[in-house]
């Protein structure tokens, strides 16, 4: 969005995520002192000529900002506030088709094996806030299951892990992410190996192992390899869980 020369630069238009483009150019236009014309109000002290002129420069700003196929629908407006008001009411506006589209686009995206966390979130961010635009808006522990849901095979014992140790405490969305992100560190620093198929190796292995332990010492065993996987601390009291970087709040 920011240039090397300290302008704000922003992509053109084309009819998706109208949000996003709103904020940028609501930017664009504080930083070019034209925000006040998007109000379509005329200051007091100010003459007709000077606002004339400010509101045309809004206006060029923001037609800049669109591709072809957007700015056809906006040919006859002539201020800044009507073309804002005209694409407000064709992109902004809740539809149940639109509806429909994000949450499909929502349950469908799930990363791929060996692609980057951080995208991923990104791209699962993206979603959750134009979904946000259209006046749906997912419950914080929503939000964090949905983004359990989405990682990949390889990431499915941390998965397992973390949602069977939570308890009776609550999910948190931040906590998830924070989770997800350390653990991608994690794998990175240690080289552990991502693959589904070399992780159910292991957990063949040390199922084997658990084998030839008496039924009392196989529990321990495996409450013990639950734990340190999601690096959740267990208190004296067991009826209480905490875990680092605020991954779960206890529900009252």
């Amino acid at each position: 969005m920011m240039s090397e020369d300290g302008k704000i630069r922003i992509e053109k238009f084309d009819g998706q995520d109208f949000g996003w483009w709103k904020m940028q150019v609501e930017d664009l236009l504080c930083q070019k002192d034209l925000l006040p014309c998007l109000t379509g109000q005329k200051p007091e002290k100010m003459k007709d000529e000077e606002w004339a002129d400010l509101d045309r420069k809004a206006l060029a700003v923001i037609r800049c900002t669109l591709t072809k196929s957007v700015a056809f629908n906006i040919v006859k407006e002539t201020t800044a506030r009507g073309v804002m008001t005209t694409l407000s009411n064709m992109y902004e506006k809740p539809s149940a088709s639109n509806k429909v589209f994000l949450i499909r686009q929502l349950v469908n995206t799930r990363m791929r094996e060996g692609g980057s966390v951080t995208t991923h979130i990104n791209v699962f961010n993206t979603i959750i806030s134009r979904l946000l635009s259209v006046d749906i808006k997912f419950d914080d522990e929503v939000q964090a299951l949905l983004l359990l849901s989405s990682l990949p095979d390889s990431w499915s014992g941390s998965v397992t892990a973390i949602s069977g140790s939570a308890g009776n405490t609550t999910l948190t969305f931040e906590g998830i992410r924070d989770f997800i992100l350390g653990e991608d560190i994690r794998r990175k620093n240690t080289g552990e190996p991502s693959s589904s198929l070399l992780s159910t190796e292991g957990r063949g292995r040390k199922k084997e192992r658990r084998e030839d332990l008496s039924p009392k010492a196989r529990e321990g065993v495996q409450r013990q390899e639950v734990t340190s996987s999601v690096g959740i601390v267990m208190s004296t009291d067991t009826s209480k869980i905490s875990a680092p970087n605020h991954l779960a709040t206890r529900k009252r």
